[in-house]
């Protein structure tokens, strides 16, 4: 019994790195987010109990919003063309595909490279004037004069772009492992039964992908609700705002550092902006959650 006490305090010690870093970098921020945000708190001088009145602002906050609704069409169109595009690539490239190896590093290579570093290359590749898109469209006759892919009516298709090139590979890798759990004598089996490749996929391949499909679309949908970074570096949120999402708008008022960013700090306000854009993060991942289970015990 002594040496299991000796083992479990060894043990134990390892834990410590890990508790402290949550409780410095998890646990406290939480913690001040909830308190102030029941402050009028600029994050200098003292802070002012104001009560209900942040989220009485928040509810008129037009900016606000719009935002949330710049968000839901970011993730959607980054999910309806990144989710289909991972599982495709993962298809083939489960199949006996020369240099798939090389294939496989080459589309998951975006997924560690910098985001900053991505989205100042596709600013470049997009740019109106000389970016090599619109050099590429005119050339091919497509075009008859330079398009403005961060004016109003192309900026969210521009970044929904960049954010698509940047996650496609995480989500392959992971639909990738799924397909290489499947049993090969499933297929066998059916294709000596005559199935053919698409009803092969269709009656096996999904449904047994269909476990590592709901976690892979879950955290898609958390990833892209959050996502703001290759946004605020491409078109800091214009023009006009037609590109602000939450997150950014969350980050403009507590580091006000870009041009589209509030004159002051708002630590106070938004401390509250962040409490109601986790709730809404986690409300539709929740949603989700319910959903894919209710279809689990109906299939």
């Amino acid at each position: 019994m002594r040496f299991k006490w000796k083992r479990l305090g060894e043990n134990a010690l390892f834990l410590v790195p890990s508790i402290i870093l949550t409780a410095a970098l998890g646990i406290y921020p939480l913690l001040w987010m909830l308190r102030y945000m029941f402050y009028d708190y600029a994050g200098y001088g003292d802070a002012l109990f104001i009560g209900l009145d942040n989220f009485r602002r928040l509810l008129r906050d037009e900016l606000f919003w719009e935002s949330v609704g710049n968000t839901f069409i970011f993730a959607g169109g980054k999910l309806l063309l990144t989710l289909p595009l991972s599982l495709l690539l993962a298809v083939i490239l489960n199949g006996k595909l020369r240099g798939g190896n090389l294939l496989r590093g080459i589309y998951f290579m975006p997924t560690v490279i910098s985001t900053a570093v991505i989205s100042v290359v596709f600013y470049n590749i997009f740019n109106s004037y000389n970016g090599m898109v619109n050099t590429v469209l005119m050339k091919l006759h497509l075009v008859s004069q330079p398009i403005d892919w961060f004016g109003p009516k192309h900026a969210m298709l521009t970044v929904i772009l960049v954010a698509v090139w940047g996650a496609v590979g995480n989500y392959m890798l992971l639909f990738l492992a799924g397909l290489q759990s499947i049993p090969q004598d499933l297929y066998e089996s059916a294709a000596i039964d005559g199935a053919n490749a698409g009803r092969r996929f269709w009656s096996i391949t999904l449904p047994l992908l269909a476990p590592v499909a709901q976690m892979v679309i879950m955290l898609a949908i958390i990833a892209s609700l959050k996502g703001y970074e290759s946004i605020m570096v491409i078109t800091e949120g214009g023009p006009i705002g037609k590109t602000e999402v939450m997150y950014l708008y969350l980050y403009k008022l507590l580091f006000p550092v870009s041009t589209g960013s509030p004159v002051t700090q708002q630590l106070g306000y938004g401390s509250a902006v962040g409490f109601a854009s986790a709730v809404i993060v986690g409300a539709i991942t929740g949603l989700y959650f319910l959903l894919s289970r209710k279809m689990n015990k109906m299939y």
